[in-house]
């Protein structure tokens, strides 16, 4: 219960509006409808309505008051109908009809805190409320570690498009929710794509919650609130789960560069000529990880490799395809046939079939 909730007594007539919580004592003060503010035990209340006015996942309300102790659900207002969902009973009653929404094939489900007491942050206590934001029901395990010993803190099935409230928190129990885990099995009554288990390791830091810009507006509460989303967090824990060491090793392995392929052609009355393509994309699968620095020198590496394998045949035309871009490789090509190969002839390669594109050499 909150300020703001608006309850009914089970032992008396009349109810009101909750003015003030007092969690010490286990009581909230009620305002009845003459404005008389009335202290009453929490557990003589019922929450029949809850604040909500313009947010997105206003509270529904509870259609049973027979254990006190059961959480209140709200139903996501992504259509325009009020009709209410009851829980199914232990005699298996079922589920009322599931109006489902257009993004919600999507799986999403947030934890959502909000603090008692706003205004008093070093002492009050928390609110957790699980948000599920997607067309499937979902059963819910949340359990936190204490000291090595994981513990269920809430479980059980919430409704597609709806939020429930899980626990309370209160500040001594904090230290106890730095690690938490989240499992969510997702399912709908009608044929469905399967979605995959979900299971979250969160690590919470404490410290957040005495910071009041940790509690910030959000598309599901009227209220601000400290939002976690649960697939998110076990996508990071994931990446989490990979050593400095890989990541490094992935960063800067190079794929081991293929032999360059080569295409023979008979020229008639001349040797054969050897065709080189020396585009980028033709000497390696993928460029992830290297630089224009590295591609280039991978370019005029495979360059000499072709020039050495021939020098010794005489006579002989090497085609390079290198292309027009913005001359760079061909300067290259061309600065080493200048130096390193004096002895050898070079020219521009038939514009017909290369266009600017290539430099035939001769090994002389």
């Amino acid at each position: 219960m909150k300020t703001g909730d608006t309850v009914r007594f089970l032992n008396a007539v009349g109810g009101g509006t909750i003015t003030r919580v007092d969690d010490k004592n286990n009581m909230v003060y009620v305002e009845d409808e003459d404005g008389f503010e009335i202290p009453t035990m929490i557990r003589d209340c019922v929450v029949i309505g809850a604040v909500s006015k313009e947010t997105n996942f206003p509270r529904k309300e509870i259609l049973s008051t027979s254990n006190n102790n059961s959480s209140s659900q709200n139903a996501l207002p992504k259509s325009e109908s009020n009709s209410i969902r009851t829980s199914p009973s232990a005699q298996g009653e079922g589920w009322g009809e599931v109006i489902e929404t257009k993004e919600g094939d999507i799986l999403r489900a947030v934890l959502a805190f909000f603090p008692v007491e706003i205004k008093q942050l070093q002492t009050t206590s928390y609110d957790c409320y699980l948000v599920n934001d997607s067309n499937y029901f979902l059963y819910y395990n949340l359990i936190i570690c204490n000291e090595g010993n994981w513990k269920a803190a809430a479980n059980g099935l919430i409704e597609p498009n709806t939020q429930e409230e899980l626990c309370s928190i209160t500040k001594d129990q904090l230290n106890n929710w730095e690690e938490i885990r989240v499992q969510l099995l997702p399912f709908k009554q009608k044929a469905y794509t399967p979605q995959p288990l979900i299971d979250a390791e969160i690590k919470l830091n404490v410290i957040r919650f005495f910071k009041l810009h940790s509690f910030t507006d959000n598309e599901y509460f009227e209220e601000p609130a400290m939002i976690i989303d649960i697939l998110e967090s076990q996508q990071k824990s994931k990446l989490a789960a990979v050593s400095p060491d890989e990541i490094k090793q992935a960063l800067f392995t190079k794929e081991q560069p293929q032999r360059p392929r080569i295409v023979k052609k008979v020229a008639p009355q001349r040797p054969d000529v050897l065709e080189i393509d020396l585009h980028i994309n033709e000497l390696v699968d993928t460029t992830a990880g290297m630089s224009n620095a590295d591609m280039l020198l991978l370019q005029i590496d495979t360059f000499h490799k072709i020039i050495d394998e021939n020098k010794t045949h005489k006579g002989q035309k090497i085609v390079f395809i290198h292309g027009k871009g913005e001359g760079v490789l061909r300067s290259e090509i061309e600065k080493q046939l200048r130096t390193r190969y004096k002895t050898y002839y070079f020219q521009d390669a038939s514009f017909r079939e290369y266009g600017f594109g290539a430099t035939m050499v001769t090994i002389k």
